[in-house]
């Protein structure tokens, strides 16, 4: 299974049309939105469950989704959390999306897919994504349930034979194992699913256990041997090929883009980031000021962002750099050229 050819035509569209035509500075690539941050899992890693503890009970309405991702105007909704099909009235909300034709991105850990697809019929808009950071007894470990992989591995080959579009997300801390990800890519590749997303973890201070995370020299050392272009031959990988070089440390970005992934909770835009929430705002036009990006972007700015790598500050670099210069087309045709991806 293949992502829609409309997807990226669509987003180089979009891009060119906002910096070359609009002459607009900052603008959203993808519309992170949580319409709750409660989950039926509590991973050891996550920040998420002990930031919005006070404000668990809380849902967007599908009203509320429908005018976020209208005002934002990017292309591509990821539709997360918390666990997203908790929230009672999900199909709705993604229904709603789907009606303005932006792409959705359905990220769960796969518990409950059954039962959502009995009220999200499949789409080209829709692709499920679901979380896999290894085969069952990693994956079990690191959500601290047994039974989850093989609920959610079920769940994705059923998925896959309906007709829906689903991806995997993994995230890596200390002790990801590179051959146990390979074995785990290689079986959902031979399912058909359209591509494994990858990311270090970010660093929650939140989080009690900080040997969890890697530095980021340990990152780059860990993803040399998780992305080896000759061990990941024949592997569908979903991100830009440009930041799986970054991510190996064969690329270097001065500063990251994340405004270009403005997140919308219960409590309004985080401000600045998809992870830090120094505060929130009911306006997305505050995250994309000058102000806000003289602050922060790397770790001359803010220390917090020493070692962070995730694909929601990067990744958008190497795209924007694509479609904006004739330097940056040619280096993500390059790599295109070289990525390791199934046919």
């Amino acid at each position: 299974m293949a992502r829609p050819v409309a997807l990226g035509s669509r987003l180089a569209w979009y891009m060119l049309k906002n910096r070359l035509l609009k002459r607009r500075k900052r603008f959203p690539l993808v519309t992170m939105l949580e319409p709750l941050e409660a989950c039926n899992l509590a991973c050891e890693g996550c920040g998420r469950l002990r930031e919005y503890e006070p404000v668990m009970h809380r849902r967007l309405t599908p009203d509320e989704c429908a005018a976020v991702v209208g005002e934002s105007g990017a292309p591509i909704v990821s539709v997360t959390g918390g666990e997203p099909t908790i929230h009672a009235d999900i199909a709705e909300i993604v229904q709603r999306i789907v009606e303005q034709k932006r792409f959705v991105y359905l990220c769960t850990n796969g518990l409950l897919m059954a039962r959502a697809m009995k009220q999200i019929p499949p789409s080209k808009y829709l692709c499920w994504v679901v979380h896999l950071d290894g085969t069952e007894e990693r994956h079990d470990g690191a959500v601290s349930r047994a039974g989850v992989y093989a609920t959610a591995r079920k769940n994705i080959e059923d998925a896959i034979g309906q007709g829906y579009r689903v991806a995997t997300n993994t995230t890596l801390y200390h002790g990801s194992d590179p051959d146990d990800l390979h074995t785990l890519w290689r079986d959902l590749t031979d399912l058909g699913f359209e591509g494994a997303m990858v990311s270090p973890a970010y660093e929650y201070e939140t989080v009690p256990d900080q040997q969890l995370f890697l530095k980021r020299n340990e990152a780059i050392q860990t993803f040399k041997k998780v992305l080896d272009p000759v061990l990941t031959k024949g592997i569908r990988l979903y991100n830009s090929p440009l930041y799986l070089e970054f991510l190996r440390g064969e690329r270097e970005f001065g500063t990251c883009v994340a405004w270009s992934t403005p997140t919308y909770t219960v409590m309004g835009w985080r401000n600045p980031c998809y992870t830090l929430a120094d505060s929130h705002t009911p306006n997305l036009h505050d995250l994309m000021q000058d102000e806000v990006w003289e602050r922060h972007g790397n770790a001359a700015k803010d220390r917090r962002c020493a070692n962070c790598m995730m694909h929601s500050g990067f990744e958008a670099v190497t795209l924007l750099d694509a479609v904006t210069s004739l330097r940056g087309t040619a280096a993500l045709v390059r790599a295109s050229a070289f990525s390791p991806r199934a046919a």
